[in-house]
């Protein structure tokens, strides 16, 4: 009987793996965990704790630098963000267009956290803010007892300025006061709309609509992952587990296209859905798999390369399990 661990957050897309509607092929027992992104990565990279799980694409891409690379990656991305509606500015700090932010002071929870990869990645390529023109500060975003510190060590080039902040300080509230003069992150700051705090992008939707436009780009943030050990012992899991999350992707279609009644507590929720499948020009906008989505772990790779963090310049098949980036043919 094979019991495996799976932890990730609750999403719509893994309900039905979650509550047991999907099963993974071979996998008697099935422990899911639904923890926050945050905590996941922490344990899985600090203890390796999950037989499979949720886990950055930054960090994964990075682990492939250590020597034993203790992670299968699969072409399953449960989170997507486009990340110009989470960079924050204090808005007397005189930034008034993106090109101002050149020279500033900048907070990141992380240097290699994967939100801050694309979003510095975008402001060079389309903005001209070359990533080693503003001056970094790492650490917790809200009040916490705890230093945050870089889940995945890092030898970054010289001409890249990091300050990790001291205890008692936070980001949020750095941005707030002035310390600092943006913000990019993933998570909304306590301090948004306290006066000081705002968007850089306060027309995002717009921004992101046309970035996608030009871009064809939907950004991934996170992977799924199998722990290399039960990948060697188990070298049909992963190809199993990409068919569980593809039929449960396939139940989370199906609810959120329901009108009988609402799934989901959006009142206007068929407007908000065809005018995304309008934007992004696909009905199944969200997809998985390696073949349509090359395209966007390629520009992540060179982001990723360019700024330091991975060592090498990866290409988009070697993250992931060679049995899960080809198929059968009838």
């Amino acid at each position: 009987m094979l019991s495996l661990s799976l932890a990730c957050w609750g999403y719509d897309r893994v309900a039905a793996i979650k509550d047991g509607a999907v099963r993974i092929e071979g996998v008697d027992h099935l422990a899911f965990l639904d923890l926050r992104v945050e905590e996941t990565f922490f344990r899985q990279l600090r203890f390796k704790e999950f037989d499979i799980s949720e886990m950055s694409l930054s960090s994964y891409t990075l682990s492939l630098d250590s020597p034993d690379r203790p992670f299968v990656a699969l072409p399953i991305f449960p989170s997507r963000m486009f990340r110009h509606q989470s960079i924050y500015v204090n808005t007397k700090s005189g930034i008034k267009s993106s090109a101002d932010l050149k020279g500033k002071r900048v907070g990141c929870p992380e240097m290699q956290m994967t939100a801050p990869v694309w979003q510095r990645g975008i402001m060079s390529e389309h903005y001209g803010v070359p990533f080693d023109s503003v001056e970094y500060f790492t650490g917790a975003i809200e009040p916490s007892n705890e230093l945050r510190t870089e889940k995945v060590p890092l030898d970054l080039p010289s001409s890249v300025k990091v300050t990790p902040i001291g205890p008692g300080k936070c980001l949020s509230h750095m941005l707030r006061d002035g310390e600092i003069d943006a913000l990019y992150c993933a998570t909304r700051p306590s301090t948004l709309g306290c006066g000081t705090v705002d968007h850089l992008f306060p027309n995002f939707v717009e921004v992101e609509k046309a970035y996608f436009a030009e871009t064809q780009i939907f950004p991934i943030m996170h992977v799924i992952a199998i722990r290399r050990d039960v990948h060697e012992r188990h070298p049909w899991l992963a190809r199993a587990v990409c068919k569980a999350f593809a039929l449960s992707l396939d139940k989370s279609y199906e609810a959120l296209n329901e009108r009988a009644a609402l799934r989901y507590m959006l009142p206007w929720l068929q407007q908000h859905v065809e005018e995304t499948k309008q934007a992004l020009g696909s009905d199944r906008y969200w997809r998985d798999g390696l073949a349509d989505n090359r395209h966007v772990i390629d520009k992540f790779l060179s982001y990723s390369y360019e700024q330091g963090l991975a060592k090498r310049r990866w290409t988009p098949e070697e993250l992931f399990a060679p049995s899960t980036t080809q198929a059968f043919v009838l």
